[in-house]
C-alpha cells in the first residue's frame, strides 16, 4: 500500500535516568530503554508500577524530576522538538467525544486546526478508517460502536497526523478476548502499512507476546528486564516469572 511517508520517518526514543515523585513518593525510579525506530515496544507490569506515568512523560504531559527523554537523540524540553515530531496517542477509555460521530471524531484535529478543506479531511478520514477495517462508519456515532470499534476509531484518530510514534495506554482494557486479539492484530498491521515506531503500556500478556518486537518488563518503578519475548518469556527471576504466569486458581472443593 503506497504511503506519503518515507520509511526513514520512524523515530527513536530513548528514556535516561528517569526519576519522578508525587508527594515525596518515588514512582519512577531511574529508568534507562531505548526504543529502534519502526519497533514494537511493550512496557508491561502489574497496576501500580509506573506504566503510565512513564507513557505520559514520553508524550511531553509530565516534566521529570531528573533524566531525560530523548527523541532522535534530541531532547524533548529542548524548545521546539515536540512540534518536530509527529506524536499520537491512544488513550484508554479510546476518549472518542460522543456528540460527534465517527467521521467528525476521526477528524477533529485536521478541521480544529483548518489543516485542509472540509473534502479533503473527509478523504483522509476515509482513508484512516479504511486502514483500521472500518470503511463507511462515518456517520455512525460512538455510542452504536462496541468496545473494539471505538478502540480502532481512536486508532484512526491517531494516524490523522501521519505519526511517526504511536503511543498506546493499554489498549486491550475493557475489551472482550476475541476484541483484543483484532486491536492487537491492527498493532501489527500498521507497523507494515504506516512505518511507525511502537510504545505499547500494557499488562495484558497475551497481547505483549503476541505484538512485540521487545519487551521491557517494569516493577516498582524500575525496568526489571528487557529482552525479546522469548527472552522475557525464559526469565528465572521469581517476580516476573509470577506476573507472566499469574493464573486464576480454583480453591480445593473439599
Amino acid at each position: 500500500m503506497s504511503h506519503s511517508q518515507s520509511n526513514s520517518a520512524a523515530v527513536s526514543v530513548q528514556v535516561r535516568g528517569l526519576r519522578r515523585s508525587y508527594n515525596g513518593q518515588e514512582v519512577l525510579k531511574g529508568l534507562d530503554f531505548e526504543v529502534k525506530p519502526g519497533e514494537i515496544f511493550v512496557i508491561m507490569g502489574p497496576s501500580g508500577s509506573g506504566k503510565s506515568v512513564l507513557l505520559k512523560h514520553i508524550i511531553g504531559l509530565e516534566i521529570p524530576d531528573a533524566g531525560e527523554i530523548l527523541i532522535n537523540d534530541e531532547s524533548i524540553q529542548s524548545p521546539g522538538v515536540m512540534e518536530k515530531h509527529r506524536m499520537a496517542m491512544v488513550f484508554q477509555s479510546g476518549a472518542l467525544l460522543n456528540s460527534l460521530t465517527v467521521g467528525e471524531n476521526v477528524g477533529l484535529y485536521l478541521s480544529e486546526h483548518q489543516l485542509l478543506a472540509p473534502a479533503d479531511i473527509g478523504r483522509v478520514v476515509s482513508e484512516k478508517l479504511e486502514v483500521v477495517g472500518l470503511k463507511g462508519t462515518e456517520d455512525k456515532m460512538p455510542n452504536e460502536l462496541s468496545g473494539g470499534m471505538k478502540k480502532r476509531v481512536a486508532i484512526a484518530r491517531a494516524l490523522v497526523v501521519e505519526p511517526q510514534l504511536i503511543l498506546y495506554d493499554e489498549p486491550t482494557s475493557e475489551l472482550d478476548p476475541l476484541s483484543a486479539v483484532v486491536i492487537g492484530e491492527e498493532i501489527l498491521k500498521l507497523k507494515d502499512r504506516v512505518h511507525v515506531t511502537t510504545i505499547v503500556v500494557s499488562h495484558d500478556r497475551d497481547l505483549a507476546f503476541g505484538v512485540a518486537d521487545r519487551i521491557a518488563v517494569i516493577n516498582d518503578g524500575r525496568i526489571v528486564s528487557i529482552g525479546t519475548p522469548e527472552e522475557i518469556k525464559h526469565i528465572s527471576d521469581p517476580l516476573i516469572r509470577k506476573f507472566l504466569t499469574a493464573d486464576f486458581k480454583r480453591p480445593d472443593s473439599r
